[in-house]
């Protein structure tokens, strides 16, 4: 799995690629998200569109990342779930704790509403 982070719409978009399945990626997930808590940056957004499997490592790294960025006051949203993502997030039934989006605009849109 890789990452890349940007800054839209007054929150940070993280972009997973590939697979995720925890391990080293989450080491590097967690040391980022400390420095955007140290940037005074909490409002997160993960964008889920290119990835093409999770297993429950991936899954908990996830629920780790939304655990940090609430610890520090902000929130983590998921956004562009595939189909088998999100049907992973049912079964789960982790879609009941994140919020969810269609798109990467929604998700960082919602945080205005807080």
């Amino acid at each position: 799995m890789s990452f890349n982070t940007s800054e839209r719409y007054n929150s940070v978009v993280i972009e997973f690629k590939g697979n995720v399945m925890g391990g080293p990626d989450a080491v590097s997930l967690n040391e980022k998200l400390h420095e955007l808590i140290d940037d005074g940056k909490t409002n997160i957004v993960v964008d889920l569109g290119k990835v093409k499997f999770m297993n429950s490592s991936g899954l908990g790294m996830l629920i780790g990342a939304l655990t940090t960025m609430r610890k520090a006051g902000g929130d983590l949203r998921i956004a562009n779930a595939t189909d088998k993502i999100e049907s992973l997030l049912i079964v789960t039934k982790l879609i009941t704790v994140f919020k969810h989006f269609k798109s990467v605009e929604e998700a960082a849109e919602s945080f205005q509403e807080n």
